[in-house]
């Protein structure tokens, strides 16, 4: 019954999307976040829909006559250059068959960000990807938080089969990254009782990051905590109920969850965090010994990895950090343009912040700016120690960003009033 009725949701919007593009960008990441065909049980489990929305998309936006660009911006112009960077590193990658088809899957995510770039332009549209966003992933999170008050935290909480999102401490981190959104569109939503919902989620949406038993998002958390703190317009009475949450989060969690954040204390003697640490000194040597690294796709192969590390016993493992893991594959410079895409896009959500305060049609953009900020922050920290760095998540907040730019300053110049400039070093510290 599931399959028939994913099946209908699906091919049945294909007509929509045909006339509306938008569309298309929407169901589209709903079912790459939410995987819903992975809760299915029959034909639908491994149904390519995913590809039929890509090609309804596309062809949808070749017919439509909407008005269609991508809105450049430094952020931006960064991001195409990275692009054309891991272009360059996949022709030279030291195992081209795994890096060509990890290129391959970079590259369509990246596509349908771009395309939602071009047709996700307006403020309705923006606070309708975010619902999307925010849905397909909290579902999980509010699912896990209710099993995890049931079952006391006992069991760990585990994302959709064959997703981004599959695992416990990647799931941890998306639920992070999405916290922020609540207040967002708790602030857009005039429904008293979308408002009450979503204010319900968000300890359903605690529950689920503590039980993943995650060490990363644990961090993480923290790290997002204060800051959610400070960017809150009640500091004194957020920061109050926040540590009031964690607390009673760390009583209500069993003696196994605090067996395992304790470990975090210890990491010289956890087998989990020295394999890290030795594959951050492994991404070192390989960028140091070659400019372009050594491509996507070059993980846990120990052939390779014996090649830097004599050590008996050493084994070869998964990057486990955002930033190391592009500086393996990608070399200095890939590191360095992916460090700026992400400080460009901070530094343009404070732009925006400073730019809409004080006029009132662009308050959203105050609001969402200052929470993606905060998403920045969970996905900055958590990242340190998970693989991520092509997750669709993240390249969406950057795109949110670029967007939001462009409306601001279209406002601005509609309005006749002077823009901040875009590197000002005041919009880095005043909000």
């Amino acid at each position: 019954m599931r399959d028939l009725i994913l099946v209908m949701i699906i091919f049945g919007s294909v007509p929509w999307i045909l006339m509306r593009p938008h569309i298309g960008v929407l169901v589209y990441f709903w079912v790459s976040y939410m995987s819903p065909h992975r809760l299915s049980w029959g034909f639908a489990y491994n149904m390519p829909f995913a590809q039929v929305i890509t090609v309804a998309t596309i062809l949808a936006i070749i017919f439509s006559k909407e008005k269609k660009r991508i809105p450049m911006s430094p952020v931006v112009a960064v991001w195409i250059i990275f692009l054309l960077w891991i272009s360059l590193t996949t022709l030279f990658a030291e195992f081209p068959e795994l890096a060509n088809e990890q290129f391959i899957k970079v590259m369509k995510v990246q596509l349908l960000i771009f395309i939602t770039m071009m047709v996700i332009n307006t403020k309705e549209r923006i606070i309708q990807l975010v619902w999307v966003i925010f849905l397909s992933i909290g579902f999980y999170g509010i699912k896990g938080g209710i099993f995890g008050i049931l079952t006391a935290g006992s069991y760990r909480i585990w994302g959709p089969g064959g997703s981004f999102i599959e695992d416990n401490n990647e799931l941890a981190l998306a639920l992070l990254v999405i916290f922020p959104l609540i207040f967002f569109l708790r602030s857009v939503s005039t429904n008293k009782w979308v408002k009450r919902g979503l204010m319900a989620s968000a300890p359903l949406i605690a529950v689920s990051v503590v039980a993943s038993y995650s060490r990363g998002a644990f961090l993480a958390g923290l790290c997002m905590v204060v800051f959610l703190g400070l960017k809150s317009k009640r500091k004194v009475m957020v920061g109050v109920l926040l540590a009031i949450s964690v607390v009673m989060l760390g009583v209500f969690m069993p003696q196994q969850w605090h067996e395992r954040m304790g470990t975090v204390q210890e990491f010289e003697q956890d087998e989990s965090a020295l394999g890290r640490i030795d594959s951050w000194m492994f991404a070192v040597d390989i960028a140091s010994d070659r400019p372009l690294g050594a491509g996507m796709g070059m993980w846990g192969k120990s052939a390779l990895f014996s090649q830097y590390d004599a050590r008996e016993g050493a084994k070869a493992r998964a990057a486990h950090s955002i930033y190391f893991g592009v500086l393996g594959e990608h070399g200095w410079i890939g590191l360095l343009l992916y460090l700026s895409v992400l400080v460009l896009a901070w530094r343009t959500c404070s732009w925006n912040i400073k730019n809409a305060k004080g006029i009132e049609e662009l308050a959203w953009v105050d609001t969402l700016s200052r929470m993606i900020q905060v998403s920045f922050v969970a996905f900055c920290s958590g990242g340190t120690f998970l693989n991520q760095q092509y997750f669709d998540l993240s390249w969406h907040l950057i795109a949110l960003t670029a967007l939001m730019h462009a409306i601001v300053k279209k406002t601005l110049e509609e309005k006749g009033i002077p823009a901040a400039s875009q590197y000002n070093s005041a919009n880095v510290t005043r909000y």
